[in-house]
């Protein structure tokens, strides 16, 4: 073959220097390409990271033993030289930034996998990078110098991306190396003090719907590369939990990730990402208040020996089979004579256009079904309604003070969700009731062992909310700075010295917890909270003449009316039968049972990111305890990479 010559920039001899040309011919592997080169430059170093860039086709020459005639190249081909790994700035949940080396040639899935197993986070796929958002800067900020702790030394992993890396004292092995290192771990494994209430002011805000969905315009695309998406050297992105679907949290484990979570669920309720009650807002504000308390006094490094976790793991394991396997004859008649639940409780049901409030009935429960009757008299015969409770949403509406005890239940119907209200009387009927509730929507019956575990947690989640009114909130506390532990909107509402007792008072319900337990705490609050885990994004449904929104959940989507700001339908991923996208209209179309089928093209994200959200969702939930250890990355990508993962 005839032999012509062709260019290449070569990134380490500098911006400056002229692209060093070779004689190449067609059927020359890539691989002979870079031996070429290499010896050209007659710099001696390691080159294994290197590999070359086609900068017209944006993509990278990975199959080295492919020939140029192959990949198409021809002597107009602008070819790069440079490493796969390069530097980044990383702002992580906790609002520290990170210099570290990723990579710039696998797809970003594989790129935040590399991440997450350099700071030693489990199970990566629930996290994402996305770009971020500008803050307001002012004038006089410009001096300030943000610090970045550099983690660019750090040896590229070798082995799989998922082994666990080797923890010595609790930390991945390369974080030992110095007193510098192991500072910047313990900064990703504790949780950061409250922050002050300028520094929460400056924060963008979202005040709408319409503004929490442009955040979800920016998520990086998982199929393609940082250089595809336009990413360069040393560019700053974000590290964020995406999915909220967080897989086996194993607090012994988890330190980074743990914290990193909690540092960003604080954030979302600091700045309104999720809404709450005020009285919420006052429990958050006293377990960050603990929480930052008890960190600040508790050593945090835990120092594992892996032996033990090891055969605690397997003991463990051993456990679960042997629950499987071992039930006694008197569980099992236990199980046959499953016990009743049976009271007067009220009803409710919104979205009828209506005016009438709730409505007395005589409820019982059954199996994974409610079955309402007029009075208790009548319920020897057939019931009003019988509502099976079998993969529907339960969600608590509670306000001890006020004495409010609310059950909602979203039932699934063909045509989207059925609202159903439960109100109960007292705190005793609604721990059982609710507790009920929520073990038949996972299809398990009253005769289940964790009927009553259940109802004591709701219990005690309960008497947190509850207010002492004994003033003994700890005497040394009362300068504690309550702007920095609750939303701008209280700052305007409350004065500091008004919200010091209520804060304190709630307090007073966790101030014997551990740290494990407090971060815990706040994050099962946090999940239990109505708007929790919904990423929005503004669509056009076909055939409507206006934007409305679409809220992107773990087990479900929801339509949002804007000019109402009201939820109009809700469809279950486990209703749906499948999805495509018309990549060159850029239209979803979904299909659910029953022949419900829905279009809509995407205004605020490309509709790759909405693919991808309720593809990755519908991966999260095929995860299973066997194969924790192993990703199915092969399946992530066919869920969510649409036709250019193919």
């Amino acid at each position: 073959m005839a032999a012509w010559d062709l260019s290449v920039t070569v990134e380490d001899l500098g911006s400056d220097a002229p692209p060093v040309t070779i004689s190449v011919a067609s059927d020359l592997h890539v691989g002979g390409v870079i031996l070429k080169l290499v010896e050209k430059t007659q710099i001696k170093r390691d080159w294994s990271d290197h590999a070359l860039w086609w900068e017209q086709k944006q993509q990278w020459l990975l199959r080295t033993a492919w020939t140029l005639e192959k990949y198409g190249i021809h002597a107009d081909a602008r070819l790069l030289f440079m490493p796969q790994h390069k530097p980044l700035k990383l702002g992580l949940p906790n609002g520290i930034t990170l210099r570290l080396r990723a990579s710039f040639s696998c797809p970003v899935f594989q790129t935040v996998m590399g991440i997450c197993r350099m700071l030693n986070i489990r199970h990566p796929e629930e996290l994402s990078l996305l770009r971020p958002v500008e803050e307001k800067k002012k004038k006089k900020d410009k001096d300030l110098a943000e610090e970045i702790y550099d983690l660019t030394e750090v040896p590229l992993s070798s082995g799989t991306l998922m082994s666990r890396p080797c923890l010595y004292n609790g930390m991945p092995a390369h974080f030992v190396d110095s007193p510098q290192m192991e500072a910047i771990y313990k900064m990703l494994s504790v949780t950061q003090p409250p922050p002050a209430p300028e520094v929460i002011a400056k924060q963008y805000r979202p005040a709408s719907v319409v503004d929490k969905a442009h955040i979800n315009g920016r998520w990086l695309d998982s199929s393609r590369c940082l250089m595809q998406q336009g990413i360069q050297e040393n560019d700053r992105l974000w590290l964020r939990f995406k999915y909220a679907a967080f897989y086996d949290i194993e607090p012994k484990y988890d330190v980074v990730r743990l914290t990193q979570l909690y540092e960003q669920a604080r954030w979302a309720i600091l700045l309104e990402d999720v809404d709450c009650t005020e009285e919420e807002m006052m429990l958050f504000g006293a377990l960050q208040y603990h929480i930052s308390k008890v960190a600040q006094s508790e050593p945090q490094m835990l120092s594992t020996n892996a032996a033990m976790d090891d055969l605690e793991s397997a003991l463990m394991s051993l456990e679960v089979k042997m629950e499987g396997e071992n039930s006694s004859a008197s569980e099992l008649l236990e199980n046959m004579t499953a016990p009743e639940l049976s009271d007067y409780l009220k009803l409710f049901r919104p979205k009828r256009l209506t005016l009438k409030g709730y409505k007395q009935y005589w409820f019982k429960f059954q199996d994974t079904s409610i079955s309402y009757f007029k009075s208790k008299e009548e319920s020897i015969g057939e019931p009003i309604q019988q509502i099976n409770l079998r993969g529907c949403e339960v969600a608590p509406d509670v306000n001890v003070a006020s004495q409010k005890f609310l059950i909602r239940l979203l039932i699934p119907a063909p045509e989207g969700m059925n609202e159903v209200y439960l109100r109960c009387e007292n705190e005793q009927q609604y721990a059982q009731w609710m507790a009920a509730c929520r073990l038949a929507s996972k299809g398990k019956s009253l005769a289940d062992s964790s009927f009553q575990s259940e109802i004591q947690s709701i219990r005690s989640f309960l008497a947190m909310q509850k207010t002492n009114s004994h003033g003994n909130a700890p005497a040394g506390d009362e300068s504690i700075n309550t702007h920095s532990l609750v939303s701008p909107r209280y700052h305007k509402k409350y004065k500091p010295k008004q919200l010091t007792p209520r804060i304190l008072d709630a307090y007073q319900n966790v101030a014997q917890l551990s740290l494990t337990d407090a971060l815990m705490r706040f994050l099962q609050i946090w999940q239990a909270l109505p708007d929790f885990g919904l990423s929005y994004v503004v669509v056009r449904f076909k055939g409507s003449r206006k934007d409305e929104v679409l809220g992107i959940a773990p087990n479900r989507l929801i339509r949002i009316d804007l000019g109402v700001g009201d939820v109009v339908k809700t469809w279950r991923y486990n209703n749906m039968k499948q999805w495509n996208v018309n990549w060159d209209i850029r239209q979803m179309a979904i299909e659910f049972d029953g022949n419900v089928n829905i279009a809509f093209s995407c205004v605020t994200a490309d509709c790759k990111i909405v693919h991808e959200f309720i593809g990755g969702y519908i991966f999260m939930s095929t995860r299973s305890r066997e194969k924790s250890d192993t990703l199915n990355e092969e399946l992530f990508h066919k869920l969510t990479g649409g036709h250019e993962a193919l």
